[in-house]
Protein backbone atom coordinates (compact mmCIF):
# COMPACT_ATOMS: atom_id res chain seq x y z
CA UNK A 1 0.00 0.00 0.00
CA UNK A 2 1.56 3.50 -0.71
CA UNK A 3 1.96 6.31 1.56
CA UNK A 4 -0.63 8.01 0.09
CA UNK A 5 -3.36 5.50 -0.16
CA UNK A 6 -2.59 4.81 3.60
CA UNK A 7 -3.41 8.95 4.98
CA UNK A 8 -6.86 8.64 2.46
CA UNK A 9 -7.60 5.30 4.39
CA UNK A 10 -6.95 6.65 7.62
CA UNK A 11 -8.50 10.00 7.16
CA UNK A 12 -11.67 8.21 5.35
CA UNK A 13 -11.49 6.31 8.77
CA UNK A 14 -11.15 9.38 10.73
CA UNK A 15 -14.62 10.80 9.27
CA UNK A 16 -16.57 7.88 9.36
CA UNK A 17 -15.47 7.76 13.44
CA UNK A 18 -16.23 11.37 13.64
CA UNK A 19 -19.26 12.39 11.55
CA UNK A 20 -21.66 10.44 13.75
CA UNK A 21 -20.67 11.84 17.53
CA UNK A 22 -21.42 15.21 15.45
CA UNK A 23 -24.83 14.30 14.35
CA UNK A 24 -25.53 13.55 17.65
CA UNK A 25 -28.41 16.44 18.80
CA UNK A 26 -27.30 15.15 22.85
CA UNK A 27 -25.24 12.87 24.10
CA UNK A 28 -27.04 9.92 24.99
CA UNK A 29 -25.92 9.94 28.85
CA UNK A 30 -27.59 13.46 29.23
CA UNK A 31 -30.38 12.05 30.54
CA UNK A 32 -28.28 10.75 33.63
CA UNK A 33 -29.09 12.36 37.51
CA UNK A 34 -31.72 13.66 39.34
CA UNK A 35 -35.20 15.14 37.85
CA UNK A 36 -38.00 17.13 39.64
CA UNK A 37 -41.34 15.76 38.86
CA UNK A 38 -44.16 17.84 37.17
CA UNK A 39 -45.95 17.70 40.49
CA UNK A 40 -43.02 19.02 42.54
CA UNK A 41 -43.37 15.68 45.00
CA UNK A 42 -40.97 13.42 43.43
CA UNK A 43 -37.43 13.52 42.24
CA UNK A 44 -36.37 9.82 39.70
CA UNK A 45 -32.94 9.13 40.10
CA UNK A 46 -32.16 8.08 36.15
CA UNK A 47 -28.96 5.83 35.68
CA UNK A 48 -27.66 3.44 32.60
CA UNK A 49 -28.05 -0.15 33.26
CA UNK A 50 -26.36 -2.30 31.02
CA UNK A 51 -27.12 0.42 28.04
CA UNK A 52 -30.71 1.03 28.82
CA UNK A 53 -32.23 3.99 30.49
CA UNK A 54 -34.21 3.49 33.86
CA UNK A 55 -35.07 6.11 36.90
CA UNK A 56 -35.80 5.39 40.43
CA UNK A 57 -38.16 7.40 42.89
CA UNK A 58 -35.59 8.66 44.96
CA UNK A 59 -37.37 11.65 46.99
CA UNK A 60 -40.98 12.01 47.93
CA UNK A 61 -42.04 15.58 49.46
CA UNK A 62 -44.59 13.37 51.47
CA UNK A 63 -42.85 9.81 51.98
CA UNK A 64 -45.26 8.20 54.60
CA UNK A 65 -48.97 7.45 54.31
CA UNK A 66 -51.25 10.35 55.95
CA UNK A 67 -53.62 7.20 57.74
CA UNK A 68 -50.86 4.58 58.88
CA UNK A 69 -48.35 7.49 59.18
CA UNK A 70 -45.62 4.32 57.60
CA UNK A 71 -43.79 4.62 54.58
CA UNK A 72 -46.22 4.76 51.59
CA UNK A 73 -46.56 1.26 49.83
CA UNK A 74 -47.27 0.18 46.13
CA UNK A 75 -51.17 -0.81 47.10
CA UNK A 76 -52.12 0.75 43.77
CA UNK A 77 -50.41 -2.05 41.98
CA UNK A 78 -53.00 -4.61 39.99
CA UNK A 79 -50.40 -7.40 40.89
CA UNK A 80 -51.40 -8.53 44.73
CA UNK A 81 -47.42 -9.52 45.13
CA UNK A 82 -46.07 -6.42 44.62
CA UNK A 83 -48.87 -4.10 46.79
CA UNK A 84 -46.63 -4.19 49.58
CA UNK A 85 -43.64 -2.90 48.17
CA UNK A 86 -42.21 1.14 49.31
CA UNK A 87 -43.02 3.44 46.55
CA UNK A 88 -39.63 5.09 47.72
CA UNK A 89 -36.73 3.53 46.21
CA UNK A 90 -39.29 1.62 43.03
CA UNK A 91 -37.88 1.78 39.66
CA UNK A 92 -40.82 3.90 37.41
CA UNK A 93 -39.17 4.14 34.63
CA UNK A 94 -37.68 1.35 32.69
CA UNK A 95 -35.95 -0.39 29.33
CA UNK A 96 -35.09 2.94 27.16
CA UNK A 97 -33.04 3.20 24.35
CA UNK A 98 -31.20 6.44 23.31
CA UNK A 99 -32.39 6.77 19.44
CA UNK A 100 -29.03 8.01 18.67
CA UNK A 101 -30.44 11.95 18.25
CA UNK A 102 -32.81 13.20 20.89
CA UNK A 103 -35.21 10.62 22.03
CA UNK A 104 -34.79 7.89 24.66
CA UNK A 105 -37.87 5.40 23.63
CA UNK A 106 -39.11 1.92 23.39
CA UNK A 107 -39.55 1.84 27.64
CA UNK A 108 -42.14 2.27 30.12
CA UNK A 109 -43.20 4.65 32.52
CA UNK A 110 -45.06 3.23 35.83
CA UNK A 111 -47.64 5.29 37.36
CA UNK A 112 -47.85 4.47 41.51
CA UNK A 113 -50.52 6.53 41.93
CA UNK A 114 -52.69 4.37 39.75
CA UNK A 115 -50.87 1.37 39.41
CA UNK A 116 -50.68 1.15 35.63
CA UNK A 117 -47.69 1.11 33.46
CA UNK A 118 -47.42 2.97 30.00
CA UNK A 119 -45.49 3.15 27.07
CA UNK A 120 -43.09 5.76 26.88
CA UNK A 121 -40.33 8.01 25.40
CA UNK A 122 -38.71 11.03 26.83
CA UNK A 123 -37.01 13.47 24.90
CA UNK A 124 -34.93 17.20 26.57
CA UNK A 125 -35.54 20.10 24.61
CA UNK A 126 -33.51 23.06 24.38
CA UNK A 127 -34.11 24.59 28.55
CA UNK A 128 -33.32 21.50 29.76
CA UNK A 129 -36.43 20.16 30.44
CA UNK A 130 -37.39 16.81 30.23
CA UNK A 131 -40.63 15.86 28.34
CA UNK A 132 -42.10 12.59 28.91
CA UNK A 133 -44.81 11.40 27.04
CA UNK A 134 -46.60 8.05 28.41
CA UNK A 135 -49.22 6.65 25.92
CA UNK A 136 -51.36 3.31 25.52
CA UNK A 137 -50.86 1.86 22.13
CA UNK A 138 -49.95 5.15 20.14
CA UNK A 139 -48.03 8.42 21.15
CA UNK A 140 -51.28 10.74 20.04
CA UNK A 141 -52.94 9.10 22.74
CA UNK A 142 -51.65 9.72 26.00
CA UNK A 143 -50.70 12.41 28.67
CA UNK A 144 -47.43 14.53 28.73
CA UNK A 145 -45.70 15.69 31.58
CA UNK A 146 -42.46 17.59 31.92
CA UNK A 147 -39.17 17.19 34.70
CA UNK A 148 -36.86 19.80 35.32
CA UNK A 149 -33.44 18.88 36.59
CA UNK A 150 -32.54 18.57 40.71
CA UNK A 151 -29.26 20.97 41.19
Amino acid sequence: MTKQLMKSAALIALILAVVPALSQKYPADLILGKWLNEDKDAHVEVYNEAGKYFGKLVWLKEPNDEVTGKPKIDDDNPDVNLQNRPVLGLVILHDFIFDGDEEWEDGTIYDPKNGKTYDCYMEIDEEGTLKIRGYIGISWIGRTTYWTRVK
